[in-house]
């Protein structure tokens, strides 16, 4: 039996990436502590079954993922029923600047798939063989969903550089 400072422990070593993660997924600061408030209390129920306290961050970022994917099967039932012209103007806590914007804009574009070990990657950290494990994928495919998400991500923020660059057309006068 683990104890509760061992838990406490690793709640506190992980909290901040758990968090970033969160933020990411659901973009809002409350919504992302909820998260992770219930990432733990999943977490702590299910504490003993923890075999390997190395998969600790893996563990707990798989249990944030499922908690994510309950909170917006909740929401679309919540949101089914409102009337949009009646809804008030989200209040933020602090506009974000424009390239955040920008960012985040882009980053909804891209599909889940390849938007997922991304964000696994840079807000967390992990490397392409923890992402491979945490999303049960090969980690070539890891990293072709990688280099995907970049390109769509430069496509998305960069689109006059597309229209410029001479590799990016598909035929040439020279192979005609």
């Amino acid at each position: 039996m683990r104890s509760k400072l061992e838990f406490e422990q690793l709640a506190q070593s992980h909290y901040a990436d758990l968090y970033r993660y969160a933020y990411w997924l659901c973009r809002d600061r409350d919504t992302a502590a909820d998260l992770v408030q219930e990432t733990y209390l999943r977490a702590w129920r299910f504490f003993d079954r923890l075999e390997d306290p190395k998969k600790a961050k893996s563990w707990l970022i798989t249990t944030l993922r499922r908690e994510y994917a309950r909170y917006f099967e909740k929401q679309a039932i919540l949101i089914a029923d409102v009337d949009l012209e009646t809804l008030p103007a989200p209040a933020g806590h602090g506009q974000p600047d424009v390239s955040e914007w920008a960012l985040q804009s882009a980053l909804e574009q891209v599909p889940i798939k390849y938007r997922e070990p991304l964000l696994l990657q840079v807000i967390l950290g992990l490397s392409g063989e923890e992402i491979g494990e945490l999303l049960g994928i090969p980690r070539a495919t890891v990293n072709t969903r990688l280099f995907r998400a970049r390109q769509a991500l430069k496509k998305l923020l960069r689109p006059s550089e597309d229209a410029h660059d001479p590799s990016s057309t598909s035929s040439s006068p020279k192979s005609r």
